[in-house]
């Protein structure tokens, strides 16, 4: 019998995986660009390096803030029949007219406003997409799907990459201003994000889901608790959610902080940009590697190699002052970043009750994505209160030792088989 690894994609999973390519282009843009142009602004403000990654870290906690107090709720909603797909849409519509709207601002605190509203909009897009696999592939095939989504995201999000870099990077030549040039580049995501969605909405249909009930919102909220209170029960689900609330927030941090940081040491901005795409085009093949692995070894082997590594990543990141140390930074990210989220996000769908992924990926996103404001705030707050920005970042690392303690000891409590 053909090996589930080497079957080919069906349709409904190609689509899902294209929705990776064009929502992977703005957070691309977000860990790039946007940081730097943001740099550019509060340059013109008067603000000073440590004030600018400050402000920045600031931001994107708040955005993942907001996303960690809505998206339980809004998952849990999504759960019931015919929901998921209206509330996705919602979620992508806000976040595409935010990226437009970012190439318009010419202050930096309505720029920072502007961007709040875009995160939020692609954090909550993500945490219906996520939910989405047990609908479009079987639990076989999860590990395989969920790296290939993050593979084929990271090498697509390098096409809309390169032309907003390209325009961004002329304006001697073109005669575009800096203004002009960022609404180009905004503009050119926006629509890559919006045209790569439009496969997955043609095809997903929602399998698993909860019958709708009078009263939809409140029956929503009691469902919600009734899971917080039972998680007792689940113990290998409540501290599976706490090792990642810990592990991949030092995750998402350094994704958020690179080029802030890279900035604020002085580092040449064309370098850290092409740096940060070698990051995408390493994490490709990268990805499908630890996809192809995960048919051979247990997957929560996979996900403690990739904790292990990103521990001595910040501590790398701790020590670095030369443009080199940033192309060896990005090389390791790219690596392993691809890996600890699909096998993560692979992982919980095992675990979880199917026709409650949105409700249980809303809380996922809690603490994921939704807590890495205490990643960017650590950051931020140490190096505000020390002047010593490797200081900040070192701080990480903590996050990353505590995160394997805690998964070690949920693999330990999963039910076999």
């Amino acid at each position: 019998m053909k090996s589930m690894l080497t079957q080919k994609l069906t349709k409904a999973e190609k689509s899902w995986i294209l929705y990776d390519v064009g929502n992977s282009a703005f957070i691309l843009l977000v860990s790039t660009i946007m940081p730097i142009y943001f740099n550019y602004l509060t340059d013109l403000a008067g603000l000073s390096s440590e004030d600018y990654l400050a402000y920045w870290g600031y931001a994107a906690s708040i955005s993942t803030l907001l996303v960690a107090v809505t998206g339980p709720i809004a998952g849990t909603f999504a759960d019931y029949k015919g929901f998921k797909r209206p509330i996705f849409i919602a979620a992508i519509t806000i976040g595409c007219i935010g990226c437009l709207a970012l190439g318009l601002a010419q202050q930096w605190l309505v720029f920072l406003i502007i961007y709040i509203i875009a995160k939020v909009g692609y954090s909550s897009s993500i945490i219906f997409y996520d939910s989405m696999l047990g609908d479009i592939t079987t639990p076989e095939r999860m590990d395989n799907v969920s790296s290939q989504g993050f593979a084929w995201g990271y090498i697509g999000s390098c096409i809309p990459f390169v032309l907003a870099l390209a325009v961004v990077l002329t304006t001697g030549m073109t005669g575009l201003s800096m203004g002009a040039a960022m609404l180009i580049a905004f503009l050119i995501v926006a629509v890559w994000w919006a045209g790569m969605t439009v496969p997955l909405l043609k095809v997903y249909r929602q399998k698993n889901f909860v019958e709708r009930q009078p009263g939809a919102v409140r029956a929503s909220f009691s469902r919600l608790w009734k899971t917080l209170c039972g998680m007792k029960n689940e113990k290998h689900i409540f501290l599976f959610l706490l090792a990642f609330f810990f592990y991949i927030d030092g995750v998402y941090t350094i994704i958020d902080m690179a080029t802030a940081y890279g900035s604020a040491l002085g580092l040449d901005s064309t370098g850290l940009l092409l740096a940060l795409l070698l990051t995408q085009v390493v994490a490709f093949p990268c990805s499908i590697i630890f996809g192809r692995l995960s048919g051979k070894f247990p997957s929560d082997k996979l996900i403690t190699v990739c904790i292990c590594a990103y521990f001595g990543i910040t501590i790398f990141a701790m020590l670095m002052d030369k443009q080199i140390h940033f192309w060896i930074l990005a090389v390791c990210v790219g690596m392993f970043q691809g890996g600890i989220q699909a096998l993560s996000r692979s992982w919980f769908a095992k675990i979880v009750p199917a026709e409650k992924s949105g409700e249980y990926f809303g809380l996922l996103d809690i603490c994921g994505k939704g807590a890495a404001f205490i990643g960017t705030a650590i950051v931020s707050v140490v190096t505000q209160l020390t002047g010593d920005m490797s200081k900040g970042v070192g701080m990480i690392a903590v996050l990353f030792i505590v995160g394997l303690l805690l998964f070690r000891k949920a693999v330990k409590c999963t039910p076999k088989g």
